[in-house]
């Protein structure tokens, strides 16, 4: 087994091992990131004898116990845990891209759930979507409250549609040509040995790299799942693990923002404006319009431009049974009032 792994922000790690008897045997740790020259043979001595499928926990704590008081760089714990579960990088896969046209919010929803179950069936090549919405909407998590999120009478008379996505997380105030949407549909491997927190950051590095390096923003990433500026919150993700083993990794930015709509519509954003004493949204949210001065779309030129420099990336399109699917999925389960208000 060998596997090498860059983090973002991290060093470069890698790790060599044989397997015998179902363990690990002559395990060999090499990198960069080591605090001095004896640690590498104590992790060594560590992972050697555990066993081959030993998940991230069984890894990390034995990883704890050898370094003792000796610190690790942020991402050396993790890489050396993928290293050892064979994690996957990006380059390893072939990243296609969709960009399609405006699509209603329950559709939006079906397509997640499909493009993540095909790709966890490998009839799909890992994909790269981005969004475009045909109405108003507001998205809430799998898991939140339909009635403590939104105030549904001013949805209505704003014509806003109110669905609720797979993945957990907060509601999104989602305006058409305010917002930018993307999501990931990547094999379990791209994140394999990594923590929940972990994984956030990784799957984003690329639009923290768009937002620096492209446009100049002063941009990270803020855990657990926040993409944060030094003028505001760009925007927020949500995960779900489907399966198959595919992760799908869903992030909504505020390219721009009418915050007295947000704020009448979601009743946590009052809250929590209220409790921090804040008189605006502004306040909270600074979107890429006020920061950047680009056309939305240049916007999101720029970040599938960053992708593919740094990934490969080819065009795509939703197939046609794939397209069947969702709308068949949107009508049954995402635009009925049973799922939207499952969670009253």
């Amino acid at each position: 087994m060998h596997g090498e792994c860059e983090p973002p922000g991290g060093k470069l790690v890698a790790a060599d091992a044989g397997v015998a008897g179902g363990r690990l045997a002559r395990v060999q740790v090499s990198g960069d990131f080591f605090p001095e020259p004896g640690v590498p043979g104590r992790l060594s001595a560590a992972l050697t004898g555990i066993p081959a499928d030993a998940d991230a926990g069984v890894i990390t704590a034995r990883i704890t116990a050898a370094l003792g008081g000796d610190a690790v760089p942020a991402g050396g714990a993790a890489a050396l845990r993928r290293a050892l579960t064979r994690g996957s990088g990006w380059r390893d896969h072939d990243w296609r891209l969709v960009r399609e046209e405006p699509r209603e919010p329950a559709l939006h929803m079906a397509l997640d759930e499909v493009l993540a179950r095909e790709v966890a069936a490998g009839r799909r090549a890992p994909t790269l979507r981005i969004w475009e919405w045909s109405v108003p909407a507001v998205v809430i998590g799998s898991f939140q409250s339909l009635r403590n999120e939104v105030d549904l009478a001013e949805a209505r008379r704003l014509g806003m549609t109110v669905v609720r996505r797979i993945s957990g997380g907060g509601a999104m105030f989602i305006d058409p040509a305010s917002t930018i949407t993307y999501s990931l549909y990547a094999p379990g491997s791209l994140v394999a040995g990594m923590s929940l927190a972990e994984s956030y950051r990784y799957l984003d590095d690329w639009v923290i790299g768009t937002l620096t390096e492209d446009l100049g923003l002063s941009a990270w990433h803020e855990p657990l799942n926040d993409i944060a500026s030094a003028r505001g919150k760009i925007g927020g993700g949500a995960q779900r693990r489907l399966a198959g083993g595919t992760v799908l990794h869903h992030v909504t930015m505020a390219y721009d923002i009418d915050a007295g709509a947000m704020t009448r519509v979601l009743r946590t954003g009052r809250e929590k404006l209220s409790d921090k004493g804040i008189p605006s949204a502004v306040k909270q949210v600074d979107p890429l319009r006020r920061q950047t001065r680009l056309p939305r779309a240049k916007v999101i030129d720029l970040l599938a431009d960053h992708f593919r420099r740094r990934y490969g990336l080819s065009a795509d399109t939703v197939t046609g049974g794939e397209l069947l699917a969702a709308r068949d999925l949107a009508r049954a389960k995402f635009a009925s009032s049973q799922w939207t208000a499952r969670v009253p």
